[in-house]
Formats: C-alpha cells, structure tokens, sequence
C-alpha cells in the first residue's frame, strides 16, 4: 500500500521503519524535444514529455517499493515526489516517504 497520507484507512501502523526513497534522473530526447517545439507554436499536451514523466514517475516508485521490502514493510505513508534540475536537458525525479508496518483494523 502506498498513501499520501499519514493513516490508512481500515488499517493500524504498528511499526515504523524509517525513510524511504527512489529516484531516477533522465535527459531530454532530442525526438521529444523537436515534437515540444513545434506544439509549443500551435498549443495542446506535450505527450513525449507526459510520457517522461510517466516512466520516471514509475520508476522512482519502484525503487522506493524496493527500498521498502529490504526493511520488510508493508506499506508506505506520507509519499511526495519532488524535481529538480540536475544539467542542461536533465531532471530528477525524487519520491519519498515512511516505510511502515500495517494491519488491518479490528
């Protein structure tokens, strides 16, 4: 289970691991970035981009899903995501949160 909050519904946190995070830093392609100019002239969705996001997004969950199992967690609360420019043409995707132990409510 994976929350933006600090509870789960119908659940207890009977424990507390600690910090978890994943993170992915990808650069611009050079296909999506010619595709970006020319929708920037005539408006609308830059999908290559959505499509970045959407993959770095994923993979900076997964690696704090992983970061979670070695901790032996159920679950993580409080998950944020965060960017930043690293270089030219490149970003971080950072995702963050607090590995814990949940069970089910009695």
């Amino acid at each position: 289970m994976i929350v933006n909050t600090e509870s789960i519904p119908g659940h207890d946190i009977v424990e507390t691991r600690g910090l978890v995070s994943g993170n992915t830093i990808r650069a611009k392609h050079l296909g999506r970035d010619i595709g970006a100019g020319l929708k920037n002239l005539v408006g609308g969705e830059l999908t290559g981009y959505t499509e970045l996001l959407n993959e770095s997004r994923a993979e900076a969950v997964q690696r704090m899903v992983s970061d979670a199992m070695v901790m032996n967690a159920n679950a993580i609360v409080n998950v944020r995501f965060t960017t930043s420019a690293i270089a030219g043409g490149a970003a971080e995707l950072y995702a963050y949160g607090t590995a814990v132990v949940a069970t089910p409510s009695a």
